[in-house]
């Protein structure tokens, strides 16, 4: 059964039935933020192998920038008039998706994998953007500023992962472990 996630008040000139669209929306990218900044610290710890150090240094601020990112997505919740529900239990209840499943392995294919998962977050990033440009230019713009950093971010994972040619080494994969195996290919 859903959430009735309609405020008791919200922001001048949104209608509490439209915050509540809003409020569940941003709860989805809320627990993503969170998933993420979790499996980019995980990837931070458990990349080994000749590229470990570029890769370990480039996690870092990506983590540092979604945590951010997640934090104020949990503040335009609460001004919306709605719950900012970060719990790890709330997350993994709510999420869409499934858990990051690679362990220790080669930088490369932690790219590998993590090139899919930039992939995910941001589809569901630009479908939410679409569903808020709807109801609230507000939001709708904290998404597309977060929009361009997660793009950045793929693009960095990416350019370890991209031929001279523009071909990505990760071709059509359809899982982060069939990602991982043709980005380790490359190592």
């Amino acid at each position: 059964m859903a959430q009735d996630l309609t405020p008791k008040y919200t922001v001048p000139g949104i209608e509490r039935e439209a915050a509540g669209r809003l409020i569940g929306l941003l709860r989805l990218r809320l627990h993503a933020l969170n998933d993420l900044h979790l499996t980019l610290k995980h990837v931070h710890w458990n990349v080994v192998g000749p590229h470990f150090i570029a890769v370990h240094e480039m996690i870092d601020p990506q983590v540092d920038r979604v945590r951010d990112m997640a934090d104020d997505v949990a503040e335009r919740i609460a001004a919306l008039g709605g719950i900012a529900q970060g719990t790890p239990g709330a997350l993994v209840d709510e999420r869409t998706w499934d858990d990051y499943s690679i362990g220790r392995a080669d930088a490369i294919a932690h790219l590998g994998a993590l090139d899919l998962v930039y992939t995910g977050v941001i589809e569901a990033v630009r479908a939410a953007i679409k569903e808020a440009g709807d109801i609230d230019t507000a939001t709708e713009d904290l998404l597309i500023e977060q929009l361009r950093d997660l793009e950045q971010f793929q693009w960095f994972v990416r350019a370890h992962l991209e031929s001279v040619g523009g071909t990505l080494a990760t071709g059509q994969a359809q899982t982060e472990e069939e990602a991982a195996a043709k980005a380790a290919e490359l190592g």
